[in-house]
């Protein structure tokens, strides 16, 4: 039984709260950052899955619009003051303003970035404003007699006085704590500066960006710190150098990936996995073109919806081309080829689909977000009826692949109609209600994230928890009213009607790409045998042992075993170092007295130097471990 997440160092008790100790800790970071830097403008300052961010423009000075980096003596400075305010106890205030009343406030501070956001707010949207200023002295400065009543609730922190000069405020929507007493002075850290672009157009300005994170607790926040620690030895991209893996080659373009031989094999044993388990599952494979005429991306609506993340298209015979970033259009114009009974459905098609999305290069991150990968994608066009028997079977299929590759912790959400979208109620309901009794009859809990769904279909995300406790998206189930509509897709029913038929996205990897660097890092890159792109590695002590070694390294690469003999001519100790380095799972060294007895002195990743073998024992221990999917 694959278990729902397990409780960390990390799992919050009170997640809403933990949200506004977050965007209290940012607007407490810009106000300090104002405080020390009063020449500096504010622009954005989100929450993050750890912590926040603030979007600052410095420049050097008035006369040069060039961006003044923040250093790290700054960043102490900064933080220094952050604990001046929290320990002051300042009241945090909203308040409901009118569009021109705080753009006349706007323009008398100049701070042109917070006009753009103010143009942002939809007319009819309530406009609010966040004030950090003092509870005492009978005068709010900027803030006027509507607002003192407006102060919250003394909280249980007793207030520290201060002057009554302090006040600072930002645009916000919120939430917020009451006092920023309230936040842990010592559960916070500024983290690191980097640069971003306005609106993360690399057109627009470039600001300065600060990365801050803050927990409940101090526990929480070293927790956190540890586990960062232990991401950085992870880091999928100095693992995949050092092991010679894959590479991004700057000069082909940035997020195109280059497998190496070792990453290379490690993709084929992936894909050679997938593809049985699909086609043990009753799934039948496609491949489909990298191109199609653009009119198939306009009729699909990518082209409507998605343009911004496809590259410009190509002239070909004064005809627009475009490389595909979706396989969904192929596999229906597949379905189209032939009208299909209802006796055939339901029809699951599989594909291991190269796609290709634009992505800014300030983005881009190793094999988490490249611009060429490739999807496990798989559609499933079945009857209404048989949706939730469907899901099911994805969901079984979904546990057994992650659980193999050694995702066995899980994190479930379910996303329904959002407020503007396509097909009926009745389809909607339908779909949902499938999900839902999928999910019942697997046994597994999930959040509802209530109008989170596609505007085509509701769906299920499946997120996977690694070694250290990070959670990563996966796993997407997704019903679609839209491209059978848009296709005009028609099955024969048991009247002799045409009918609709439903159709399901899922991929179980996302992509490839990704979920091998999730598989880098989960592992550390000391890989399972099963998964390992090497898995014994022959030590000749001496020129003299070397026919020995490569007889038994043609008899285990017979067997299908990956083998390799060291062929460096460095002294023994060095040729362990360097297996320990590369994490080869076995090392088998050979020496003479190997040869004389026709044995292995074996050693593994886990158990270090477990003494002699023959190669029959050798290769009846791998059968095992293999059987297993462990690690040796």
């Amino acid at each position: 039984m694959v278990s729902q997440l397990t409780q960390s160092p990390l799992q919050i008790a009170n997640p809403e709260q933990l949200e506004r100790i977050r965007h209290t800790c940012a607007h407490v970071m810009a106000m300090a950052v104002q405080i020390l830097f009063p020449e500096t403008k504010v622009t954005i300052g989100p929450t993050t899955d750890a912590g926040f961010y603030y979007d600052f423009v410095r420049v050097a000075s008035r006369n040069e619009n060039r961006p003044q980096p923040f250093t790290p003596e700054d960043l102490k400075k900064i933080t220094k003051q952050m604990r001046f305010i929290i320990k002051a106890n300042l009241p945090i205030i909203r308040e409901e303003v009118t569009r021109e009343e705080i753009k006349a406030e706007i323009e008398q501070l100049e701070e042109s970035y917070k006009l753009e956001i103010l143009d942002s707010i939809s007319e009819g949207e309530t406009i609010t404003r966040y004030y950090i200023g003092s509870p005492d002295g009978g005068r709010l400065p900027n803030v006027g007699e509507k607002l003192k009543s407006a102060l919250p609730e003394p909280s249980l922190i007793k207030p520290v006085k201060i002057p009554a000069t302090v006040s600072w405020w930002d645009l916000c929507a919120g939430p917020h704590l009451n006092y920023t007493g309230e936040i842990n002075p010592k559960a916070f850290v500024l983290e690191s500066v980097a640069g971003a672009y306005w609106r993360g157009d690399e057109t627009k300005a470039q600001l300065q960006r600060i990365y801050g994170t803050v927990w409940e607790t101090p526990e929480q926040l070293s927790a956190y710190l540890q586990q960062q620690e232990e991401a950085k030895r992870r880091d999928h991209r100095k693992l995949g150098k050092d092991l010679k893996l894959f590479s991004i080659q700057e000069g082909a373009g940035g997020g195109l990936v280059f497998w190496h031989p070792r990453g290379a094999t490690m993709r084929y044993i992936i894909e050679d996995y997938w593809r049985k388990a699909h086609l043990d599952a009753g799934y039948e494979l496609l491949y489909t073109p990298h191109v199609a005429n653009l009119e198939l991306w306009k009729t699909s609506g990518h082209f409507d919806f998605y343009r911004e993340n496809m590259f410009d298209s190509m002239d070909i015979e004064e005809q627009a081309y475009q490389i595909k970033p979706m396989n969904c259009p192929f596999h229906v114009l597949t379905y189209k080829n032939d009208l299909h009974s209802y006796r055939e459905l339901p029809l699951r098609w599989a594909e291991l689909g190269t796609v290709y999305r634009y992505e800014r290069s300030g983005v881009l991150h190793g094999l988490m977000r490249v611009r060429g990968f490739t999807q496990d994608d798989a559609h499933i066009f079945c009857l209404p009826t048989q949706i939730a028997g469907e899901i099911l079977g994805v969901l079984n299929l979904t546990e057994k692949i992650l659980s193999d590759f050694g995702f066995k912790d899980y994190e479930v959400n379910l996303s329904t109609r959002p407020d503007k979208s396509v097909g009926t109620d009745e389809g909607w309901e339908l779909a949902t209600q499938a999900l839902v009794e999928a999910l019942n009859n697997k046994g597994w809990d999930y959040l509802e994230d209530k109008g989170g769904g596609a505007f085509y279909g509701p769906k299920i995300d499946i997120k996977i928890k690694d070694a250290i406790g990070r959670t990563w998206q996966c796993s997407t189930i997704q019903v679609d009213f839209n491209l059978p509509e848009r296709f005009g897709m028609e099955y024969v029913a048991a009247d002799g009607s045409r009918q609709r038929p439903i159709m399901i996205h899922r991929a179980i990897f996302g992509s490839l790409e990704r979920f091998y660097g999730i598989l880098i890092e989960n592992y550390a890159g000391d890989f399972p045998l099963w998964l390992a792109p090497i898995q014994v590695r022959l030590l000749p002590v001496s020129e003299a042992q070397r026919e020995y070694a490569e007889a038994v390294a043609a008899n285990l690469k017979q067997a299908g075993y990956r083998v390799e003999i060291d062929c460096s001519g460095e002294r023994l100790g060095k040729q362990i170092r360097n297996a320990e380095l590369e994490k080869i799972p076995v090392v088998a060294v050979v020496g003479k007295r190997e040869v004389e007895t026709q044995t292995l002195s074996i050693r593994t990743r886990q158990q270090g130097d477990i003494g002699t073998m023959t190669l029959a024992e050798l290769r009846a221990n791998l059968a095992q471990v293999l059987v297993n999917k462990n690690k040796i």
